[in-house]
Protein backbone atom coordinates (compact mmCIF):
# COMPACT_ATOMS: atom_id res chain seq x y z
CA UNK A 1 0.00 0.00 0.00
CA UNK A 2 1.43 3.52 -0.96
CA UNK A 3 1.79 6.46 1.68
CA UNK A 4 -1.08 8.51 -0.14
CA UNK A 5 -3.57 5.49 -0.50
CA UNK A 6 -2.76 4.62 3.28
CA UNK A 7 -3.17 8.52 4.46
CA UNK A 8 -6.56 8.46 2.46
CA UNK A 9 -7.21 5.11 4.11
CA UNK A 10 -6.45 6.45 7.42
CA UNK A 11 -8.26 9.84 7.17
CA UNK A 12 -11.36 7.78 5.49
CA UNK A 13 -11.76 5.70 9.20
CA UNK A 14 -11.04 9.08 10.93
CA UNK A 15 -14.28 10.26 9.61
CA UNK A 16 -15.88 7.02 9.79
CA UNK A 17 -15.00 7.15 13.71
CA UNK A 18 -15.93 10.78 13.79
CA UNK A 19 -19.23 10.33 12.81
CA UNK A 20 -20.09 7.30 14.71
CA UNK A 21 -19.26 9.30 17.80
CA UNK A 22 -21.40 11.96 16.43
CA UNK A 23 -24.09 9.26 16.64
CA UNK A 24 -23.66 7.97 20.04
CA UNK A 25 -23.89 11.68 21.60
CA UNK A 26 -26.70 11.91 19.62
CA UNK A 27 -28.66 9.17 20.53
CA UNK A 28 -27.46 9.88 24.01
CA UNK A 29 -28.72 13.44 24.01
CA UNK A 30 -32.23 12.37 22.72
CA UNK A 31 -32.95 10.54 25.40
CA UNK A 32 -31.75 12.77 27.86
CA UNK A 33 -33.56 15.98 26.44
CA UNK A 34 -37.11 15.31 27.44
CA UNK A 35 -35.92 16.56 30.93
CA UNK A 36 -34.87 19.83 29.77
CA UNK A 37 -37.45 22.38 30.58
CA UNK A 38 -36.09 25.37 27.87
CA UNK A 39 -33.37 27.13 30.00
CA UNK A 40 -30.93 26.31 27.48
CA UNK A 41 -32.04 25.83 23.85
CA UNK A 42 -31.76 22.46 21.65
CA UNK A 43 -28.69 24.35 19.32
CA UNK A 44 -26.56 25.82 22.37
CA UNK A 45 -26.91 22.30 23.73
CA UNK A 46 -25.89 20.81 20.32
CA UNK A 47 -22.89 23.15 19.39
CA UNK A 48 -21.18 22.04 23.05
CA UNK A 49 -21.17 18.23 21.59
CA UNK A 50 -17.51 18.54 20.66
CA UNK A 51 -16.94 19.67 23.99
CA UNK A 52 -18.05 16.28 25.21
CA UNK A 53 -15.73 14.20 22.97
CA UNK A 54 -12.85 16.64 23.69
CA UNK A 55 -13.18 15.45 27.49
CA UNK A 56 -13.89 12.16 26.73
CA UNK A 57 -10.44 11.78 24.31
CA UNK A 58 -8.74 12.96 27.81
CA UNK A 59 -9.53 10.02 29.65
CA UNK A 60 -9.13 7.31 27.19
CA UNK A 61 -5.90 5.90 29.15
CA UNK A 62 -7.53 5.71 32.14
CA UNK A 63 -10.13 3.82 30.65
CA UNK A 64 -10.08 -0.62 31.97
CA UNK A 65 -12.59 -3.18 30.49
CA UNK A 66 -15.51 -3.24 29.83
CA UNK A 67 -15.36 1.01 29.68
CA UNK A 68 -15.13 1.93 25.98
CA UNK A 69 -14.62 5.35 24.61
CA UNK A 70 -18.14 5.86 23.22
CA UNK A 71 -19.40 5.02 26.82
CA UNK A 72 -17.29 7.91 28.25
CA UNK A 73 -19.12 9.73 24.68
CA UNK A 74 -22.47 8.89 26.34
CA UNK A 75 -22.21 10.07 29.97
CA UNK A 76 -20.83 13.49 28.81
CA UNK A 77 -23.65 13.86 26.44
CA UNK A 78 -25.99 12.92 29.52
CA UNK A 79 -23.94 15.15 31.74
CA UNK A 80 -24.42 17.99 29.02
CA UNK A 81 -28.04 17.72 29.12
CA UNK A 82 -28.41 17.77 32.29
CA UNK A 83 -25.81 20.72 32.76
CA UNK A 84 -28.65 22.71 30.36
CA UNK A 85 -31.66 21.07 32.85
CA UNK A 86 -30.34 22.64 35.98
CA UNK A 87 -28.35 25.61 34.52
CA UNK A 88 -29.16 28.99 36.51
CA UNK A 89 -28.17 32.29 34.84
CA UNK A 90 -28.62 34.08 38.16
CA UNK A 91 -25.71 32.89 39.19
CA UNK A 92 -23.68 35.24 36.49
CA UNK A 93 -21.77 31.92 35.25
CA UNK A 94 -21.38 31.34 31.73
CA UNK A 95 -23.22 28.19 30.60
CA UNK A 96 -20.04 26.39 28.69
CA UNK A 97 -17.90 26.94 32.00
CA UNK A 98 -20.87 25.40 33.66
CA UNK A 99 -21.56 22.56 31.57
CA UNK A 100 -17.60 22.06 31.18
CA UNK A 101 -17.60 20.99 34.91
CA UNK A 102 -20.72 18.65 34.40
CA UNK A 103 -19.48 16.96 31.49
CA UNK A 104 -16.18 16.04 33.31
CA UNK A 105 -18.24 15.02 36.15
CA UNK A 106 -20.47 12.90 34.56
CA UNK A 107 -17.64 11.05 32.79
CA UNK A 108 -16.02 10.80 36.32
CA UNK A 109 -18.59 9.37 37.69
CA UNK A 110 -19.12 6.98 34.84
CA UNK A 111 -15.58 6.02 35.43
CA UNK A 112 -15.42 5.34 39.40
CA UNK A 113 -18.20 3.32 38.73
CA UNK A 114 -16.41 0.72 37.01
CA UNK A 115 -12.96 1.09 39.12
CA UNK A 116 -13.20 -2.02 40.34
CA UNK A 117 -9.25 -2.88 41.98
CA UNK A 118 -8.22 -5.94 43.95
CA UNK A 119 -7.17 -4.82 47.88
CA UNK A 120 -3.60 -6.13 47.10
CA UNK A 121 -3.37 -3.01 44.64
CA UNK A 122 -4.76 -1.02 46.88
CA UNK A 123 -2.76 -1.52 49.63
CA UNK A 124 0.21 -1.22 47.58
CA UNK A 125 -0.65 1.95 46.32
CA UNK A 126 -1.31 3.48 49.49
CA UNK A 127 1.84 2.21 50.94
CA UNK A 128 3.37 4.10 47.90
CA UNK A 129 1.94 7.43 49.06
CA UNK A 130 2.27 7.03 52.50
CA UNK A 131 6.51 6.32 51.92
CA UNK A 132 6.71 8.60 48.89
CA UNK A 133 5.30 11.68 51.35
CA UNK A 134 7.94 10.47 54.06
CA UNK A 135 10.67 11.00 51.97
CA UNK A 136 9.43 14.05 50.83
CA UNK A 137 9.06 15.39 53.89
CA UNK A 138 12.42 14.12 55.05
CA UNK A 139 14.35 15.62 51.86
CA UNK A 140 12.02 18.20 50.51
CA UNK A 141 11.94 16.34 46.99
CA UNK A 142 9.98 13.44 46.20
CA UNK A 143 11.66 10.10 45.50
CA UNK A 144 12.98 9.10 42.23
CA UNK A 145 11.48 6.24 40.93
CA UNK A 146 13.97 3.69 41.30
CA UNK A 147 14.60 4.78 45.16
CA UNK A 148 11.09 4.48 45.28
CA UNK A 149 10.74 0.75 43.88
CA UNK A 150 13.85 0.09 46.03
CA UNK A 151 12.44 0.78 49.45
CA UNK A 152 8.89 -1.04 48.60
CA UNK A 153 10.58 -4.17 47.17
CA UNK A 154 9.11 -4.42 44.57
CA UNK A 155 10.84 -3.91 40.70
CA UNK A 156 10.33 -0.34 38.67
CA UNK A 157 8.27 -2.04 36.15
CA UNK A 158 5.77 -2.39 38.96
CA UNK A 159 6.09 0.76 40.15
CA UNK A 160 4.80 2.29 37.05
CA UNK A 161 2.20 -0.26 37.31
CA UNK A 162 1.03 1.01 40.84
CA UNK A 163 1.01 4.56 39.30
CA UNK A 164 -1.06 3.40 36.62
CA UNK A 165 -3.46 1.85 38.81
CA UNK A 166 -3.53 4.69 41.19
CA UNK A 167 -3.82 7.10 38.25
CA UNK A 168 -7.30 5.11 36.88
CA UNK A 169 -8.64 4.72 40.41
CA UNK A 170 -8.17 8.30 41.65
CA UNK A 171 -8.55 10.41 38.33
CA UNK A 172 -5.65 12.44 39.36
CA UNK A 173 -4.94 15.13 36.73
CA UNK A 174 -4.55 18.66 36.58
CA UNK A 175 -7.84 19.46 36.68
CA UNK A 176 -8.74 16.88 39.25
CA UNK A 177 -6.88 15.32 42.07
CA UNK A 178 -8.94 13.10 43.87
CA UNK A 179 -12.06 13.28 45.88
CA UNK A 180 -9.99 14.32 48.85
CA UNK A 181 -7.69 16.30 47.60
CA UNK A 182 -7.55 20.12 45.51
CA UNK A 183 -10.01 20.56 42.26
CA UNK A 184 -8.68 22.73 39.83
CA UNK A 185 -12.09 22.34 37.69
CA UNK A 186 -14.09 23.68 40.62
CA UNK A 187 -12.28 26.85 40.40
CA UNK A 188 -13.61 27.34 36.67
CA UNK A 189 -16.73 29.74 37.74
CA UNK A 190 -16.90 33.27 36.32
CA UNK A 191 -14.76 35.66 38.97
CA UNK A 192 -18.16 36.69 39.60
CA UNK A 193 -19.40 33.96 41.73
CA UNK A 194 -15.90 33.46 43.54
CA UNK A 195 -15.76 34.98 47.17
CA UNK A 196 -12.46 36.80 48.11
CA UNK A 197 -11.26 33.76 50.66
CA UNK A 198 -11.86 31.29 47.46
CA UNK A 199 -9.88 33.24 44.82
CA UNK A 200 -6.49 33.76 47.66
CA UNK A 201 -6.94 29.50 47.84
CA UNK A 202 -6.80 29.14 44.25
CA UNK A 203 -4.31 31.47 43.67
CA UNK A 204 -2.12 29.54 46.31
CA UNK A 205 -3.16 26.19 45.15
CA UNK A 206 -2.25 27.32 41.32
CA UNK A 207 1.33 28.51 42.78
CA UNK A 208 1.64 25.04 44.77
CA UNK A 209 1.11 23.34 41.43
CA UNK A 210 3.66 25.47 39.72
CA UNK A 211 6.06 24.83 42.41
CA UNK A 212 5.51 21.23 42.14
CA UNK A 213 6.12 21.01 38.34
CA UNK A 214 8.80 22.57 38.62
CA UNK A 215 10.31 19.73 40.89
CA UNK A 216 9.53 16.67 38.50
CA UNK A 217 12.28 15.62 36.57
CA UNK A 218 13.02 16.87 32.97
CA UNK A 219 11.26 14.36 31.27
CA UNK A 220 8.19 14.42 33.34
CA UNK A 221 7.79 18.32 33.68
CA UNK A 222 7.94 17.59 29.49
CA UNK A 223 4.88 15.54 29.27
CA UNK A 224 3.18 17.34 31.80
CA UNK A 225 3.37 20.64 30.07
CA UNK A 226 2.78 18.83 26.51
CA UNK A 227 -0.05 16.80 27.62
CA UNK A 228 -2.00 19.34 29.67
CA UNK A 229 -0.67 22.80 28.17
CA UNK A 230 -0.48 21.80 24.65
CA UNK A 231 -3.34 19.28 24.57
CA UNK A 232 -0.98 16.86 22.52
CA UNK A 233 -2.11 13.01 22.85
CA UNK A 234 0.23 10.31 24.11
CA UNK A 235 1.44 9.15 20.81
CA UNK A 236 2.20 13.26 19.50
CA UNK A 237 4.34 13.51 22.94
CA UNK A 238 6.01 9.97 21.93
CA UNK A 239 7.16 11.20 19.02
CA UNK A 240 7.93 14.37 19.68
CA UNK A 241 10.49 12.77 22.76
CA UNK A 242 11.43 10.15 20.52
CA UNK A 243 10.60 7.54 23.11
CA UNK A 244 7.61 4.61 23.07
CA UNK A 245 4.28 5.58 23.30
CA UNK A 246 4.25 3.61 26.88
CA UNK A 247 6.70 5.00 28.64
CA UNK A 248 5.06 8.25 27.96
CA UNK A 249 2.56 6.71 29.70
CA UNK A 250 4.88 5.72 32.38
CA UNK A 251 6.10 9.11 32.68
CA UNK A 252 2.12 10.77 33.14
CA UNK A 253 1.49 8.23 36.01
CA UNK A 254 5.02 8.85 37.97
CA UNK A 255 4.31 12.60 37.38
CA UNK A 256 0.57 12.64 38.69
CA UNK A 257 1.23 10.59 41.42
CA UNK A 258 4.38 13.03 42.86
CA UNK A 259 2.07 16.10 42.15
CA UNK A 260 -0.75 14.24 43.75
CA UNK A 261 1.49 13.62 47.09
CA UNK A 262 2.83 17.37 47.08
CA UNK A 263 -0.43 18.54 46.63
CA UNK A 264 -2.09 16.17 49.63
CA UNK A 265 0.41 17.76 52.04
CA UNK A 266 0.12 21.46 51.02
CA UNK A 267 -3.74 20.49 51.97
CA UNK A 268 -2.58 18.88 55.31
CA UNK A 269 -0.38 22.02 55.91
CA UNK A 270 2.85 20.25 55.69
CA UNK A 271 4.60 22.71 53.33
Amino acid sequence: MSVQTKDISEDRFADKSRKHLNNVALRAYSVQKKSVRGKIEDEQIAELLPMVHKIARRVVIYLKPPLSFEDMVSAGTVGLVRAARDFDPSHQAEFKTYAYIRIKGAILDELRGWSFMPDNLRKRIRMAQQLSRKITEQTGTAPADTELAEKLGITVEELYETFENARAQHFISLDGFGEDSPVLSNLLASSHTIAPEEKIEREELIEKLTEAIRQLSERQRQVILLYYHQQLTMKQIAEILEITESRVSQLHASALFNLSVKLRQWKDGRL
